[in-house]
């Protein structure tokens, strides 16, 4: 079992930036890929980024490539997700998860255990 409590959400205006992290507990956390994903109102969970368990490969959904960056400290059983010149669009609750599967991928379903959620809103 693993569990994880993102932290970093909150209120930024359009162009701004955040840094959103997910602090993991339980089993190996250098084991498991980690993503990243979003839900905004009445829509359906997407992706936004991924990383393998040494941080080698990273994979980014392209809406966010060159805005955001994922990156790990297995050191601290933590990822992060730093989201750069930020839109309104952006709106969303992001969800970090693990995958047992240490090369991680973009399909919410191949995911294994999921934060709670935190909210990111983009004033214009």
């Amino acid at each position: 079992q693993v569990q994880l409590v993102e932290s970093g959400g909150g209120l930024v205006q359009a162009g701004g930036s955040l840094r959103l992290s997910c602090a993991a507990s339980g089993r190996t956390f250098s084991n498991y890929g980690m993503g990243w994903f979003r839900q905004a109102p009445g829509k359906e969970r997407e992706f936004v980024a991924a990383i393998s368990w040494n941080g080698g490969r990273t994979y980014y959904a392209d809406s966010v490539k060159g805005r955001f960056t994922i990156s790990r400290d297995n050191t601290k059983n933590t990822v992060y997700l730093q989201m750069n010149s930020l839109k309104p669009e952006n709106t969303a609750v992001y969800y970090c998860a693990a995958d047992q599967d240490p090369i991680a991928t973009r399909y919410p379903h191949n995911y294994d255990y999921w934060g709670q959620g935190t909210q990111v809103t983009v004033s214009s």
